[in-house]
C-alpha cells in the first residue's frame, strides 16, 4: 500500500460510531430504477417495464445521485415482513420435536443465537446505502473479481435452499386446509408463481409488499394463538440438556440467520449515503430478531405439546408442520381455514424476496452473466426450484435440519473476512470501496487471501460439525460448534494472509 494510501485510511474516523457518513447532501425523489447496463437501453421490452415500475437494474452500483430514499424505518418493516411468516415457526418447532429440548432451553437457546448472530446480518445491512453496492459485489473488494463467485455460488445453494423450504411450508399449509383436494404440489407451484411475480417487479415493489404483508401475518398468528392456546399447556416431560444438543440446535438457528449476511445489502441499495448508521443498524437488528425470536419461541411451544394433542400429531403425521397450524386452526371452523390461507401466503414475501437475491447471485458469477437480465434468471429459478420443492417435500422435517445445520459454516467465515476487511484494512471508509474499479480484476484485490482464509479454515471446522452424513471427533465430544469455528479461525487467517496481499499487490 502506498504512503499516500495508508494516510487516507488512517484519517478516516469509525463512521459506525459517528452514526453517518459525510456525503454532500442530494436532493431527494423517488427511486430511479432504470438499469444503466446496454440491454434495458438496446430492447424495448426493458424500457416498456422501466416505465411500468419494475425495476431493471442488475449488480452495477447505483450512482449516489439515484441513492435518494430515506424512507430508513421502511428497512425495519423490510426485514420484518421477510420473517415474518410460517418459517420461524416451523424452525423453533425442531427444538423440542427434533431435538428434543425443553420449551425453556429452546427458548434461551433461540434468544442467544439470534441476538448473536444479527450482530453481522445488521451491520452488513448498513453498507447497502453507504456504497450503493448489493452484498456480492462489495465482497469483490475482499474476494476480488474471480474468486467472488465462490461466494455467489454458496449464496445461491443457501438461498435456494431456503426458499425450497418457504414453498413447501406454502404447499402443506395449502394442502392441510383442503383436507388434502388440493395436493402439495399444487400449492407449491402456487407459490413460486406467486413469489416470482412480486420479485419480478423488483426493489420498489417488494419494499411496497413487504412494508404492509407482516401485519396480517401478525394478527393471524395471534388468532392462530388464540384457537389452539388453551394446549399449549400440556407439553411432553424432557430430560435435561446436555451441552452437545444445546450447541447443535444453537448451529440450526445461525443456519436461519447467518445466510443472511451475503444478501443484507440488497434491499439498501437505493437509500441515501447520509443514512445514519446507528439507526440502520438497529432498525435492521431489530426487523430480523424481533419477529424471529417472538416465532421461534411460539414455534418450540407448539413442538413440545404436539405428541400430548392428538389432532396435532394427526396434523403433523398428514402435513408435518402445517398440520399442526391447521389442526390449531380447526376450532374456527371455516374462518380457521381462511387464516390458515393468510398464513401459507405469509411466505410470500420471503419467497419473492429470496428469489430477487437469486437472481443478482446468478448475475454475480462471472461478468458474461451480467448480461442477461435479472428477471430471466428469477424466471429460470422458479422453472428448476418448483420440481426440487415437491421432491424435498417427501421428507419435510429431515430435509430442515439437514438443511439448516450446514448453511452456517460458510457464512460465518464470509461474515468474519467481511467486517475485519471494512473495519480494519478499510477503517471503515466506504470511499475505499470505488465504483470506478467494481469490475476491474486488476484494480481490484486478487482475492487469495480471502479465499484462502475461507478455505483453510474448514481444515478445523470440519471436525467440529455435526450433521446427518458426518460427524465430526470435536463434535461427538462438544456437539456442532462448526460456525464459530468458522468464524474464530477464518479471522485470525485472513489478517496475516491479508497484510501479505496488500505488500505484493501495492494497493487495497
Amino acid at each position: 500500500m502506498s504512503s499516500a494510501q495508508n494516510e487516507k485510511v488512517v484519517s478516516q474516523t469509525d463512521d459506525l460510531e459517528k452514526g453517518e457518513q459525510k456525503i454532500p447532501e442530494i436532493a431527494k425523489s423517488d427511486v430511479v430504477i432504470a438499469e444503466t447496463e446496454p440491454y434495458s437501453k438496446k430492447t424495448p421490452i426493458w424500457t416498456l417495464l422501466a416505465k411500468w415500475g419494475v425495476e431493471t437494474r442488475g449488480i452495477d452500483p447505483v450512482p449516489i445521485q439515484e441513492r435518494t430514499r430515506t424512507d430508513y424505518y421502511n428497512i425495519f418493516l423490510m426485514w420484518t415482513s421477510i420473517l415474518c411468516n410460517l418459517l420461524p415457526v416451523v424452525t423453533g418447532m425442531a427444538g423440542t420435536l427434533g431435538y428434543g429440548l425443553s420449551l425453556r432451553d429452546s427458548s434461551l437457546v433461540i434468544i442467544f443465537f439470534n441476538l448473536v448472530c444479527c450482530i453481522i446480518t445488521a451491520f452488513m445491512g448498513t453498507l447497502g446505502p453507504r456504497t450503493g453496492m448489493r452484498q456480492v459485489i462489495q465482497a469483490r473488494y475482499s474476494f476480488g473479481l474471480y474468486s467472488v463467485s465462490v461466494i455467489a455460488i454458496l449464496n445461491l445453494v443457501a438461498i435456494v435452499g431456503f426458499t425450497l423450504i418457504s414453498t413447501i411450508i406454502t404447499g402443506q399449509t395449502l394442502s392441510a386446509v383442503s383436507d388434502g383436494k388440493m395436493t402439495v404440489i399444487v400449492g407449491i407451484v402456487l407459490a413460486g408463481i406467486l413469489g416470482l411475480v412480486v420479485s419480478f417487479c423488483g426493489y420498489r415493489v417488494l419494499h411496497m409488499f413487504n412494508k404492509y404483508s407482516w401485519v396480517i401475518t401478525f394478527v393471524s398468528m395471534i388468532i392462530c394463538v388464540g384457537c389452539g392456546g388453551k394446549h399449549l399447556n400440556v407439553s411432553v416431560p424432557t430430560e435435561s440438556a446436555t451441552a452437545p444438543v444445546v450447541l447443535t440446535f444453537g448451529c440450526l438457528i445461525a443456519g436461519f440467520q447467518l445466510p443472511f449476511a451475503g444478501i443484507m445489502s440488497d434491499f439498501a441499495v437505493y437509500y441515501s449515503p447520509n443514512a445514519p448508521v446507528k439507526r440502520m443498524f438497529w432498525y435492521v437488528y431489530a426487523g430480523q430478531t424481533i419477529p424471529t425470536i417472538i416465532l421461534m419461541t411460539l414455534g418450540a411451544a407448539i413442538g413440545a405439546c404436539v405428541p400430548n394433542v392428538e389432532s396435532w400429531n394427526d396434523g403433523y403425521n398428514a402435513y408435518s408442520a402445517a398440520g399442526v397450524l391447521e389442526a390449531m386452526l380447526r376450532p374456527a371452523g371455516g374462518f380457521g381455514k381462511f387464516i390458515a390461507v393468510l398464513l401459507a401466503f405469509s411466505l410470500i414475501g420471503n419467497i419473492a424476496s429470496s428469489m430477487y437475491t437469486i437472481s443478482l447471485n446468478f448475475q454475480a458469477l462471472a461478468t458474461p452473466a451480467a448480461l442477461i437480465p435479472r428477471t430471466i434468471y428469477a424466471i429460470i429459478t422458479t422453472i428448476i426450484m418448483i420440481p426440487t420443492a415437491i421432491k424435498a417435500s417427501e421428507s419435510f422435517f429431515s430435509s430442515l435440519e439437514n438443511f439448516l445445520g450446514i448453511v452456517s459454516y460458510w457464512p460465518g467465515a464470509f461474515g468474519a473476512i467481511v467486517c475485519i476487511e471494512h473495519f480494519y484494512f478499510r477503517r471503515s471508509d466506504t470511499s475505499t470501496y470505488d465504483h470506478a474499479i467494481w469490475k476491474d480484476g486488476e484494480q481490484l484485490p486478487p482475492g487469495i487471501a480471502a479465499i484462502g482464509a475461507g478455505i483453510l479454515s474448514f481444515g478445523l471446522v470440519v471436525p467440529c460439525v455435526d450433521t446427518a452424513w458426518f460427524v465430526g471427533p470435536i463434535a461427538r465430544i462438544t456437539g456442532d460448534i462448526g460456525f464459530e469455528v468458522a468464524v474464530a479461525v477464518a479471522s485470525l487467517l485472513y489478517v496475516p494472509f491479508r497484510m501479505v496481499e496488500i505488500r505484493v499487490c501495492g494497493h487495497l
